[in-house]
């Protein structure tokens, strides 16, 4: 038997080609096709800027109780369903209790320093501290009535719902995405703006990060001097985050700016400035009763020239950007709500104060005027139309 008859017989394999990828699809280690979840393109964050800033109007616009808790509870409900997982999501229940703490500084004031609104249902009597007569119209102490209470209460009310409005933006909206967004005339200020909303959300992550640290270790977290032993450590990490975005900012030729001619500089200064104040000139218009007939011209003029001005200073910056964000229809219709709500609320003001801004002499209970609440409801629409991130 010769050599080549001794070696066993080889089988042959056939191996056939992997069949191509269909695009949505991914390949588990079982060899079973899984579809790819989709990523929904995220929402324009002007859109949600603009919706929060109408939510915020329409709260400035009443102090009913009622109405500004449905407020809040709308902006919470869109908060908890389109907020994305990220740190800076964490941001929206810092401003609750900065609304909270608000609202109890405002009633305290109005217990201890006394209100203006006079009361006939005495709550408590607190000692009064005499003043010098130069301290005339201010008191210490005194009656404590209830008029005076929900008075404060109401005004501070509005305060806080203002307050939760603008954090519910912070949660919702990407500051990084919303700087890309900005015309080119705008980055510099857009920069130091962003900069400055991110400030809350990183130090609340750090703050988070901190005292999870220290439970692990068995250390304390809370009182006084677990705030201390936090506070340190949160103050260095945000230098150190200063200097770092500092140095990537001068890495990436940040404030570098192009040749413009001066004929195209001096227009748009003109264009700006004219633009500028043709809005306030005809804001002050709509807002007086003698200047109603220029006021809407005027300020629709003044929007146009601000608006060519910013179209030529972002000659001025050349940059570019990187997938920016698109304003699609679902943007549209969340901006659309927020300033539905806000039109609405100052419409049910002007023909119906009343329902809006409740007295307290005499002391009456609030009442919920029907359509303006419904008016207040448009706001959930973003919980309906936004896209919403895979857990």
């Amino acid at each position: 038997m010769s050599g080549s008859e001794a070696q066993p017989e080889r089988r042959r394999t056939t191996r056939t080609a992997p069949e191509p990828r269909r695009s949505g699809e991914r390949h588990t280690p079982s060899g079973v096709t899984a579809p790819r979840p989709a990523h929904p393109t995220p929402l324009h964050p002007g859109a949600w800027w603009l919706w929060a800033i109408g939510l915020g109007t329409a709260a400035t616009r009443t102090t009913n109780p009622l109405l500004l808790a449905l407020l809040i509870a709308t902006s919470a409900y869109v908060v908890a369903t389109c907020r994305p997982a990220s740190p800076a999501a964490r941001s929206y229940s810092a401003f609750l209790k900065l609304a909270l703490a608000v609202l109890l500084i405002r009633l305290t004031f109005a217990t201890v320093l006394g209100s203006p609104i006079p009361g006939t249902h005495t709550l408590v009597t607190l000692p009064e501290l005499p003043l010098p007569h130069w301290a005339q119209g201010i008191r210490v102490g005194g009656d404590v009535t209830a008029e005076s209470v929900l008075f404060a209460l109401y005004d501070a009310l509005r305060l806080a719902a203002l307050l939760i409005c603008v954090g519910a933006a912070n949660a919702l909206a990407s500051p990084a995405r919303l700087l890309k967004s900005l015309p080119g005339a705008l980055y510099e200020a857009g920069v130091a703006v962003v900069v400055a909303l991110t400030f809350a959300p990183n130090l609340i992550a750090d703050v988070h990060r901190l005292r999870a640290a220290r439970r692990l270790r068995g250390r304390p977290d809370s009182g006084i001097r677990g705030l201390l032993h936090v506070g340190l450590p949160v103050l260095e990490g945000a230098l150190e985050r200063s200097v770092a975005l500092a140095a990537a900012m001068d890495a990436r030729g940040y404030g570098r700016t192009a040749t413009v001619p001066a004929p195209v500089r001096r227009t748009t200064t003109a264009l700006t400035l004219g633009g500028l104040l043709g809005v306030c000139a005809g804001t002050y218009g709509l807002l007086t009763a003698e200047a109603g007939a220029y006021g809407l011209p005027l300020l629709l003029a003044g929007l146009t020239a601000a608006l060519a001005g910013l179209r030529l200073g972002g000659r001025r910056s050349p940059r570019t950007r990187y997938r920016p964000a698109r304003w699609d229809l679902r943007a549209g219709l969340v901006a659309c709500s927020g300033a539905a709500v806000a039109a609405l609320l100052t419409l049910a003001a002007t023909t119906d104060p009343a329902a809006l801004h409740p007295g307290v002499v005499p002391l009456t209970a609030p009442t919920l005027p029907l359509w303006p609440a419904a008016a207040v409801l448009l706001g959930l629409l973003p919980s309906l139309v936004a896209p919403k991130e895979p857990t």
